[in-house]
């Protein structure tokens, strides 16, 4: 798309009434250019494009899963493991009224466990098949995306690096087992038993592996979870400008309050990181792992320049 196409795009398609100054406008077009990076992926890989009437999309059970609802400001939001979901579910409860600010000044201080109850957020799910199809129509979507490779590594570090970490402990048990089981020879009873030292070439060993179809949805593809060649997302956030792209969706597209801040979390090192674990990865699993997340290479604008120096596919 030109630019003359993009500015024609965002008159009619501006989510607010107020005029744009030439800031908010250059602001606008970065959320712009996403949208159609996506479109052209989506035709370039030949993927059904989204419908009407949403049939695709209200028959998935993951996705319907994954999309959160707050129907004070018709709004949805899938949510990606690994990509501020919970600071973003801490926002969703505030939104949709089921938590007040004033009980909790600093968002951040809303208990994890609490936000990622099934029962804390209403999901698309819990709705009949025509009230979603609805919805998805008429309400205003979203999702926040990472580099690929960056949140595996996230996933990895959190779930199973730990050790003696009650969030760890039942991925070690679920997954680490049987990655051991799988990948290391002569592993010993310890290690078959607790799970709790899975190396990361072993992670990722399992990740890339074709005989493993089901992804737990901390490390499954973005593009399985929220499916944004079947739904038409309004506004694609990333994790590499996660402040910045979240106040421009609450106060430009949500208009939430000014008491609805995005939390700021603790500063990650995972992308500083990247280079020391996945230089270690042999070259084949390297590329069987791009082949597992290329749509989500593809559909985000994410490279492995930064990490090896080239592109691969």
């Amino acid at each position: 798309m030109d630019f003359v196409n993009l500015q024609n795009n965002l008159t009619v398609n501006d989510f607010t009434k107020e005029n744009y100054d030439t800031q908010s406008f250059l602001e606008r077009l970065i959320y712009l250019e996403r949208q159609e990076r996506v479109s052209v992926m989506c035709r370039s890989f030949k993927l059904p494009k989204d419908d009407d009437d949403y049939q695709q999309a209200i028959n998935d059970s993951v996705l319907l899963d994954h999309i959160l609802v707050d129907n004070r400001h018709k709004l949805l939001y899938c949510y990606v493991p690994k990509v501020a979901c919970t600071n973003w579910k801490r926002v969703f409860m505030v939104l949709s009224g089921n938590s007040r600010p004033g009980g909790a000044p600093d968002l951040s201080q809303i208990p994890a466990d609490v936000v990622h109850k099934p029962s804390t957020l209403d999901r698309l799910s819990d709705y009949p098949a025509a009230r979603a199809a609805d919805m998805l129509a008429t309400y205003t979507k979203f999702l926040f995306v990472r580099h690929p490779f960056e949140r595996l590594l996230s996933a990895y570090r959190n779930k199973l690096e730990q050790r003696h970490q009650d969030s760890s402990r039942y991925f070690q048990s679920r997954f680490g087992r049987r990655i051991v089981r799988r990948y290391r020879a002569n592993a010993t009873e310890r290690s078959l038993r607790h799970g709790d030292d899975v190396t990361f070439a072993e992670f990722a060993a399992f990740v890339a592996d074709t005989r493993d179809t089901v992804f737990n949805e901390h490390w499954a593809p973005i593009d399985r979870l929220c499916r944004p060649c079947a739904v038409n997302y309004d506004f694609i956030g990333k994790h590499e400008s996660l402040v910045e792209d979240s106040d421009y969706l609450l106060r430009h597209v949500v208009g939430a309050a000014d008491d609805v801040r995005f939390p700021k979390g603790p500063d990650s090192n995972t992308s500083t990181q990247l280079v020391k674990y996945f230089t270690a990865l042999d070259h084949d699993t390297v590329l069987r792992l791009y082949g597992t997340f290329e749509l989500d290479f593809k559909l985000f604008d994410y490279n492995l320049q930064n990490i090896f120096g080239y592109e691969v596919g």
